[in-house]
């Protein structure tokens, strides 16, 4: 089970954007990093066509940002935390480490 999820809102701890937050849009597992909306952005220059008849020029886009620079944004408490697991009714779940309130699954 990984501790940030898609649409977990999370807190950027290092690099060029340190300190800004945003939503998960995508988590990919074998990479250990995560899409972040508006975080590490790119510019991406692309021709023009394809069989959509896509218009050429530069593209801004996300890029993918390592796990271990984000960290979770708790809902109840708007503090970043880290994340514990817990056993309940023989299901995982996560919960808050600042506030023990579980984060919704």
């Amino acid at each position: 089970m990984s501790k940030i999820k898609k649409d977990d809102r999370v807190k950027v701890l290092a690099g060029k954007n340190a300190g800004r937050e945003g939503r998960v849009l995508k988590i990919f597992k074998e990479k250990d990093t995560a899409l972040v909306e508006r975080i590490n952005m790119i510019k991406r220059h692309t021709k023009p066509g394809g069989k959509a008849g896509q218009q050429g020029g530069i593209v801004e886009k996300e890029a993918p940002i390592k796990l271990s620079k984000l960290m979770l944004v708790c809902p109840k408490c708007s503090k970043p935390t880290r994340v514990g697991i817990r056993v309940v009714e023989t299901k995982r779940a996560r919960y808050c480490k600042k506030c023990s309130e579980q984060l919704e699954n």
